[in-house]
């Protein structure tokens, strides 16, 4: 049986990428996130205007991907983002982020491979693939970016594509970790900044190689990690937080499940 071929039109409009439903929500939400944030967009330079692109965050907050859709969306690209399946199966809410042209992933299951493909194809038509390597808000208690999952990282060498970093500081001050509510009653001041593409030729071919995929991964969150540095003005832990080898859950809201 031949494996099911996955086509993705070409992006339209402007900011490239967007279509009705993006529209609609950007016009309702963007005032929002200004009334509540101060703003510090950087590097509008390094988000490419046209073609295929990866572009990667940290993950501070559950409001993340609002303020990373909104800087690219402002720095003229439409995201398409890959997110957990649970968030797509919320009534409503699924329907408008499946109509804006996001992607779902059955994530942590059998099919979570799948989200490559989509990723891939969406990434052939000439989309801004929309990533947090972590796959879930940081477990280091100072929010410092902890080791990454490796798909963006694959998903950059099956390409043969740049990565663009962007190092975020301050959404956890508007939303904290695994918090639903905002605090809305002072305008929290949030940086978003857009490095220079990060070359992954090194590691061409080596997508099936678990050691060079490791190590890819690790050099990109090197460079988020080293912007965000500057941003903070705060060294880095000496031992960056590992998922792997920690007893904490690896999904979900860890501080309930400790309680």
């Amino acid at each position: 049986m031949q494996s099911e071929q996955i086509v993705y039109a070409a992006p339209t409009g402007k900011p490239l990428g967007t279509n009705a439903t993006f529209n609609i929500c950007a016009t309702i939400l963007i005032p929002v996130l200004n009334a509540i944030t101060k703003r510090t967009w950087q590097g509008k330079e390094n988000i490419p205007q046209t073609g295929p692109a990866i572009v990667i965050s940290n993950h501070l907050s559950y409001a993340d991907v609002l303020f990373f859709a909104q800087f690219l969306f402002q720095n003229g690209r439409a995201p398409r983002f890959i997110g957990k399946r649970s968030v797509f199966d919320v009534p409503i809410i699924g329907r408008i982020l499946l109509a804006a042209g996001q992607i779902p992933v059955d994530r942590e299951s059998t099919h979570a491979s799948k989200a490559l493909d989509h990723a891939v194809a969406a990434l052939k038509a000439g989309h801004l693939i929309g990533i947090y390597p972590e796959g879930t808000l940081t477990r280091d208690e100072n929010l410092w970016p902890m080791v990454a999952k490796t798909g963006a990282a694959r998903l950059a060498i099956i390409t043969q594509l740049p990565i663009i970093p962007v190092a975020a500081w301050g959404i956890g001050d508007v939303l904290p970790p695994y918090n639903k509510v905002p605090r809305i009653w002072k305008r929290s001041k949030i940086t978003l900044r857009a490095g220079k593409a990060i070359d992954m030729s090194p590691w061409y071919g080596k997508q099936d190689d678990p050691i060079a995929l490791a190590e890819a991964t690790a050099h990109i969150m090197d460079v988020m990690t080293t912007m965000l540095e500057d941003i903070r003005g705060e060294k880095r832990p000496a031992q960056i937080f590992d998922p792997h080898t920690s007893d904490l859950p690896r999904t979900g809201n860890f501080k309930k499940k400790r309680r």
